[in-house]
């Protein structure tokens, strides 16, 4: 074993870096064995200096990132701090400073994934990021050297903790979407904003990187279709139920029927409860991947968390540590397939319509003509009245979402339609 040190500079100790530094120190003799040399802590960048962090030497803590990455002795930089910049600025400078670099920055990697590949393939340095998608889930090596014989088809999954949470609560209990919410407020698994979860904004990021790998393509933040999960009821589940199925907020990215494009979206949709993401519980996260010659694969388990996100951060160190001491650098960015992202408009997939009508004679025959004349089929139809009002729920068969949306359009221009309540994807059958 080599016994010079790899030297490590942290960027950001917070829940996900402080875990990395007290795994670092209290599991060092192992993390030696498996690398072949031992790793070092050289210093650690924080906005807050003066804040306590235990385990910490005092010594290592700086506020000058900047300064950290361009020292020339480091061998590796973690970025765990988040956002655009500074987080942007710093990898491509520690790459140009002679450090690969390991990262849990999904908005950045969605964003500029490609030029920072370039950055680190110019400069003949690593860039992992396994931490980025789904938290100690193994996902992103698989998918990329696991996998990298095979045709991937389609990832299906549940991408983020907290908006499991809430949807399995609402499914569970019976509450509300802000009842539920404030629950997962309460036991730390949202944030006092919520916003990027529970609006597919975190969810989203991840897909674009996800796509990218599957499909050997570059796809990015902008080209992934997103709809929140906020505007999901107790009446969506009630109505899941009575399908045999439950509601989730999926990533699904997939290859267009041709195999000449792909597609990316975020959005809520029912899902049988036969299918095994049905039965994700709590704050958990698990990835269905659908490949030629591997079939069906499914990843499980913790998707964030101080401990579980360092651990995917753990584990792409070791892997950088090992590359750099045999002068070798892993796989970069493939995407020699450069297939095109199709618009949301030419997806195709199965719809749940909840219709408030009129409660007389006609309406049905009004509602299946429209559905009709747009070429979606229905498969079918639930209606319920009383006293004057109505509430009509259909389920097609696969239809385009542009041929969806027209129909919709169409819908609300009926007298006898007094509102769309809500309009659901069926996945997964």
């Amino acid at each position: 074993m080599r016994t010079r040190p790899l030297k490590v500079a942290l960027l950001g100790c917070g829940v996900v870096g402080s875990e990395v530094a007290r795994i670092m120190t209290t599991h060092a003799d192992d993390l030696a064995q498996r690398i072949g040399a031992p790793i070092e802590l050289a210093g650690v960048a924080v906005r807050r200096p003066s804040r306590v962090r235990e385990g910490i030497d005092p010594a290592l803590v700086t506020t000058d990132a900047t300064a950290l990455v361009k020292r020339g002795d480091i061998d590796v930089v973690v970025e765990v701090i988040g956002g655009i910049e500074p987080a942007r600025t710093l990898i491509t400078t520690a790459f140009e400073h002679g450090a690969s670099v390991v990262s849990a920055n999904k908005a950045l990697l969605a964003q500029d994934g490609a030029a920072l590949h370039a950055a680190a393939e110019q400069h003949d340095k690593d860039l992992y990021y396994e931490a980025a998608v789904a938290g100690a889930i193994p996902l992103i090596r698989p998918l990329r050297e696991s996998l990298a014989g095979d045709k991937v088809n389609r990832v299906l999954g549940i991408v983020n903790g907290t908006t499991n949470f809430i949807l399995d609560k609402m499914d569970s209990t019976g509450a509300g979407y802000q009842e539920a919410l404030d629950e997962a407020t309460a036991l730390g698994y949202a944030e006092a904003d919520p916003t990027a979860d529970v609006e597919g904004f975190d969810a989203a990021a991840k897909a674009a990187i996800l796509a990218g790998i599957a499909f050997h393509s570059r796809v990015r933040l902008d080209d992934v279709y997103r709809e929140g999960m906020t505007e999901v009821t107790a009446s969506d589940f009630a109505s899941a139920k009575n399908m045999g199925c439950t509601i989730k907020l999926l990533a699904i990215c997939e290859r267009a029927g041709d195999g000449g494009s792909v597609t990316a979206r975020v959005h809520p949709a029912m899902i049988p409860l036969t299918h095994p993401l049905a039965s994700v519980r709590g704050a958990y996260n698990a990835v269905f991947v659908e490949s030629d010659a591997s079939g069906q694969l499914m990843f499980y388990g913790p998707g964030a968390g101080g401990a579980p996100t360092a651990s995917a951060v753990l584990g792409d160190l070791v892997a950088v540590c090992r590359n750099r001491l045999s002068g070798a650098t892993g796989p970069g960015e493939s995407a020699y397939a450069a297939l095109p992202v199709s618009p949301m408009g030419d997806v195709v997939t199965r719809y749940h319509i909840s219709l408030d009508v009129a409660d007389k004679p006609g309406v049905l025959a009004q509602v299946a003509t429209v559905f009709a004349e747009h070429g979606v089929s229905i498969d079918t139809v639930r209606q319920q009245g009383k006293d004057g009002e109505a509430s009509l729920v259909v389920v097609t068969h696969r239809a385009s979402d542009a041929s969806l949306s027209g129909t919709v359009e169409a819908l609300r221009k009926l007298d006898t339609v007094r509102g769309v309540a809500s309009i659901m994807r069926v996945e997964g059958e």
